[in-house]
Order: structure tokens, then C-alpha cells, then sequence
């Protein structure tokens, strides 16, 4: 590349690797929290509630998503926008005793709450420790 490329920039760019996008299953019932109990008796259940009006929910689940490393058959994830669900999330903390908060991450294992966290706090990486 000349000089003129390297200041400029050129025409030939290497191919950014894309990433694949994550399998959300979408929380929009009460009735499913029966179905996620259930499949966190084999297999480790995510749940992230997302306020689709804030920046910083935005933020968060954007850096959650980048990082992601994890096999799709190591773990269900599931997003809840909670300004149209608000029934569903009141369940989630009623059902497995956490306090509302948003953005929030919860994981469920065996029917019960083994990790929860909300804005910053919220990685990827724990459940490199849970599953």
C-alpha cells in the first residue's frame, strides 16, 4: 500500500469476521417461566430483561452479545423487553426471588436463581462458572 493508502485509506479492506448472531428465544409469557423451570433441570437457562428505551440497557446487552462465547447447546438464552411484558418480569422476580431491576441478567439452574446481575455487572463470562 502506498502512502497515499495508508493516510487515506484504501480500497482493499481485509474482511472483518462476522459474528453470528445470538439464539434469543423471546420472553413474552408468563407460561414460559413453567417451560424455562423445567429445561433448567438439564440445561442452564438465561434470562436478560432489556429496556428497549435505555441507552445504557442498549449498551449492555450490545457488549453482552460482542463477548458472547459460549455453544448454543450449553445454554438457552432469553430476552424479555420488559416495557411490553411488564406481567412477565414481575413474575421472573416474583418466581425466582430477585429484585427488578433493568437491565438485569438472571440465571436458573434446577428450578432456582444461581446468578444474577444487572447493568455492568452483567458478562458473559459467568456462565462460563455455572454451566
Amino acid at each position: 500500500m502506498g502512502l497515499f493508502g495508508k493516510l487515506f485509506g484504501s480500497e482493499e479492506k481485509e474482511p472483518k469476521e462476522e459474528k453470528q448472531a445470538l439464539p434469543w428465544q423471546e420472553l413474552t409469557s408468563i407460561g414460559q417461566l413453567d417451560q424455562i423451570e423445567e429445561a433448567s433441570k438439564t440445561k442452564t437457562q438465561a434470562i436478560f430483561k432489556h429496556s428497549t428505551r435505555c441507552g445504557i440497557s442498549s449498551m449492555v446487552i450490545r457488549n453482552f452479545e460482542s463477548s458472547f462465547d459460549l455453544e448454543g447447546d450449553q445454554v438457552d438464552l432469553y430476552y424479555l423487553d420488559l416495557l411490553n411484558y411488564r406481567d412477565v418480569s414481575a413474575e421472573i422476580a416474583a418466581r425466582f426471588q430477585v429484585f427488578h431491576e433493568s437491565p438485569q441478567f438472571i440465571v436458573v439452574r434446577n428450578g432456582e436463581t444461581v446468578h444474577h446481575s444487572s447493568h455492568s455487572m452483567i458478562t458473559p463470562q459467568v456462565l462460563h462458572q455455572l454451566i
